[in-house]
């Protein structure tokens, strides 16, 4: 019967080498040669030896081997949302060939018991994406005294940061629709405030998302610079396809004056769009539509939208924690990094001169 080495120290004895040598074989395979590494390997798996314990190595290390994402949206979410799934992209390419590895971290959007859900978390560090002005699991996040750093919102606090000027960068797609000499304009928006509100919406300067906040505000300001202070803004609390048609639906059937919508989000044009296909509404003939992210899909059906880099971001924010990290362990001074991220506006088949709205 073969003798069953279940240790590191057990199988370099048997092999006659030392346990950095074993270590190696698994950890830094570039240190050994092709022959020795196979050798360890083959005796290891006749042995039933799984390899170094990982937590005795993130003991020596201090190091755990994961990021955490902190997402307070439905799991769910994470992999339908085509913004998030490019995020997430972004920040895998980051830990490629890091030995760093993605824990998601799904608080949703219930704020009960935020404390005890981040805490769980085996991490080495945190990025917390797009969580609203005093939300619990930034706290939560923040008492872990892990490095930390936060992607599109909230703004303004003094902690590392990666992100874009969402107030500007929506400018553009406003200025469009003015060039295009439309004067009866909509805006539709995924929501503002922690709490939860489904429908029109007037003052937006106490709203916690920052994000959708300086939305809607560069977009008014670049219509009342062309006079136009009578704007309309729906909002949904929920970013899916089924709440953004509602949206859709509840602003043009309610200002069926409208000849022209924007959008703070792709998700909420894609439902202008599909509404306007419903009532045969034509677009851009009699109905004008921007959007704002720039995912594939909106530019596959020719949307003219804000382009932001979303998988950009994500490698930005996981390279950024990444060097926290390092520097954390090191005991190293840092300061709170800040990275702003270029939009483009994409003009899209989306926008004409306004004509006659239709009448169903």
């Amino acid at each position: 019967m073969v003798k069953r080495a279940r240790t590191l120290a057990s199988l370099a004895a048997e092999l006659g080498v030392s346990r950095t040598t074993v270590s190696n074989a698994y950890n830094h395979p570039d240190q050994l040669s092709a022959e020795t590494r196979e050798r360890i390997l083959r005796a290891a798996a006749a042995r039933g030896y799984p390899g170094p314990d990982p937590m005795a190595r993130s003991l020596r290390t201090r190091r755990v081997g994961s990021l955490g994402v902190l997402l307070t949206e439905h799991l769910s979410y994470a992999f339908e949302d085509a913004a998030s799934v490019d995020f997430l992209a972004g920040l895998a390419e980051a830990t490629s060939g890091t030995e760093s590895a993605l824990t998601l971290i799904p608080a949703g959007p219930s704020e009960d018991d935020a404390s005890a859900l981040v805490g769980r978390a085996v991490i080495d560090g945190v990025v917390v994406y797009s969580v609203a002005e005093g939300d619990p699991h930034l706290a939560a996040a923040q008492a872990r005294q892990v490095p930390l750093v936060v992607c599109d919102q909230p703004k303004g606090l003094e902690l590392p940061f990666v992100g874009i000027d969402d107030r500007a960068a929506i400018r553009p797609a406003a200025r469009a629709l003015v060039d295009a000499g439309h004067t009866r304009i909509g805006i539709l928006a995924i929501r503002l405030h922690r709490e939860r509100h489904d429908g029109f919406i007037t003052d937006i300067d106490d709203a916690e998302l920052h994000v959708q906040r300086e939305r809607v505000r560069g977009a008014r300001e670049e219509f009342a610079a062309a006079g136009l202070d009578d704007i309309p803004v729906v909002t949904r609390h929920i970013n899916d396809h089924d709440t953004c048609l509602s949206a859709a639906r509840e602003l043009l059937t309610t200002h069926p004056e409208l000849t022209a919508v924007l959008c703070t989000t792709d998700s909420m044009a894609l439902g202008v769009l599909d509404f306007a296909h419903e009532q045969g509404i034509d677009v851009p003939g009699e109905l004008s539509v921007t959007g704002f992210d720039g995912i594939r899909t909106a530019l596959l059906l020719g949307l003219s939208t804000v382009i932001q880099p979303n998988k950009a971001k994500g490698e930005a924010a996981g390279r950024m924690l990444l060097q926290l990290i390092d520097a954390h362990l090191a005991d190293a001074p840092t300061t709170a990094p800040r990275v702003i991220l270029e939009t483009t506006y994409h003009p899209g088949r989306t926008v004409s001169a306004p004509r006659a709205p239709h009448t169903p």
